[in-house]
């Protein structure tokens, strides 16, 4: 079994003229092997900055705290070597990769990630049946990553990438965001493929419950003002669904 554990994290995001602002404040937050957990909170509550620092994008600073991947703090390593160790980030806003096909950058990954080269023919099967399940046309393959997508079409490679990268955990940041509900279904079924088939932890950040009626949380934590305010299971977030967050904005 494999744990993530958030350790009392403070971290600033740096500005563009250098100067750095606080946004977490001291979050703790443990998920093992197989759980489900659902961060939720309103809008600039420092959700996102928490997938984005566990994943080491430079423009957040930790001040201090700890981010340990079974025992080992990964604070201090690079965004690849944080991905070879287990970690997988589906970006809110997947961005276009010019001149790179999807073809290319699936197998470049699967190979950095596991230190080798994929066999040729269990990879090729394997991309295939994982695009088949999440319905992506297969000429796509060939086309260059996330260019003239659609915000659906770009969740869905995103999930592509998760059922074939097989992370110890996957941080999922606000995937529901711009999907229709045949789309939001499909996503939904191939993230619990990955957590099935892998026993894959699963951090999913959301505002809205509807992503929830598919991807079953055991745990769910309310996250304002840069840290976690309140947590329960399942019930917590239909609670959240018909009250908002206004009992808890301005909670210390």
């Amino acid at each position: 079994m494999s744990t993530l554990e958030i350790k009392d994290l403070h971290v600033s995001v740096i500005l563009d003229d250098e100067t750095t602002k606080p946004i977490l404040k001291g979050v703790n937050l443990t998920i093992n092997s197989g759980e489900i957990h659902a961060i939720m909170g309103p809008n600039g509550s420092g959700k996102s900055t928490l997938a984005s620092t566990i994943a080491g994008h430079p423009k957040y600073q930790v001040d201090s705290g700890q981010i340990l991947l079974d025992g080992e703090d990964i604070t201090e390593m690079s965004v690849d070597e944080r991905a070879r160790a287990g970690l997988f980030l589906a970006m809110q806003y997947p961005v276009e990769i010019p001149g790179v096909t999807m073809s290319n950058f699936l197998r470049s990954a699967k190979t950095a990630v596991d230190g080798k080269a994929p066999s040729l023919r269990t990879w090729t099967k394997d991309v295939k049946e994982a695009m088949k399940n999440l319905e992506i046309d297969p000429a796509f393959i060939a086309r260059n990553v996330n260019e003239g997508f659609s915000g659906g079409e770009k969740k869905r490679h995103e999930i592509l990438q998760l059922e074939l990268l097989k992370p110890k955990f996957g941080i999922l940041d606000e995937t529901d965001s711009g999907l229709d509900v045949d789309a939001l279904k499909i996503v939904s079924e191939g993230v619990n493929r990955a957590h099935d088939e892998n026993n894959m932890g699963v951090m999913l950040i959301t505002h809205y419950t509807r992503i929830l009626r598919y991807i079953k949380p055991q745990f769910v934590h309310v996250f304002v003002d840069g840290k976690m305010v309140d947590q329960g299971g399942p019930e917590l977030a239909d609670r959240l669904e018909e009250e908002g967050y206004v009992a808890y904005v301005g909670k210390k």
